[in-house]
């Protein structure tokens, strides 16, 4: 018989994000801001704005540190493999397992069986020892307690803008703007509500920059993407 694959995994290792992990691929293609020179009276002044910096900073660095740990999970999973135990069951398939609670579903108490799993166990073991040893070498797990502690502040920042009271255009702007990096899928995403949030987002920058010309606004670059724009 072939070998099958068990795929539950151990609890430190997020097989998922290596193989589809490329969700978080528009990161820093959408690099924005509402600043202007300091010599210029802008909207820094909205408190929502404020926030959103704050979110924007937080938020970037989470996709930075998303693909950085990508970058290093892949390097351990090409250079030592996700830890594992292989055994071969009474009917003589060979099974793949990826933790302890896989090899206590799989195996029974008899005695071929228990020596079966003593020696499992001890190759999970040895695999997962020398993931490990990996691990601090590349810095992995610290890259992804990093991107967590990010992500965590971005949500509370997120959570914090919603809250917020805005007090003009640009700030509204950046609430939707806000709403549009962490929800849609892509930047060009047709689903609803996305392509209504955009165009909110845009008549908002559009109407702004009609009506206080001598404030600063993002404004659409020659690819269509945002970019700081000056004074009219």
């Amino acid at each position: 018989m072939g070998d099958s694959d068990n795929t539950t995994t151990l609890p430190r290792v997020t097989r998922g994000r290596v193989i589809a992990g490329t969700a978080n691929a528009k990161a820093g293609r959408r690099a924005r801001a509402f600043a202007c020179d300091d010599s210029e009276t802008d909207q820094s002044a909205d408190p929502a704005v404020a926030v959103w910096r704050e979110w924007q900073t937080a938020h970037e660095e989470t996709e930075r540190l998303c693909r950085q740990q990508q970058r290093l999970e892949r390097q351990l999973v090409e250079t030592i493999g996700f830890p594992c135990a292989t055994i071969r069951l009474r009917d003589g398939e060979s099974v793949t397992l990826h933790s302890l609670k896989a090899l206590l579903e799989v195996l029974d108490l008899d005695p071929e069986d228990m020596t079966k799993r003593v020696k499992a166990e001890a190759d999970l073991a040895a695999h997962q020892e020398r993931w490990d040893a990996v691990d601090r070498e590349i810095g992995y797990s610290a890259t992804l307690r990093a991107e967590r502690e990010a992500a965590d502040r971005a949500e509370d920042l997120l959570e914090a803008l919603s809250e917020t009271l805005a007090t003009s255009l640009a700030g509204v702007a950046a609430k939707l703007d806000a709403v549009l990096r962490e929800g849609e899928s892509s930047e060009d995403d047709a689903e609803f509500p996305w392509p209504q949030v955009r165009s909110a987002r845009d008549d908002l920058i559009r109407i702004g920059k009609e009506v206080v010309p001598e404030r600063c606004f993002p404004t659409k670059s020659i690819s269509g993407k945002l970019a700081e724009g000056g004074k009219s």
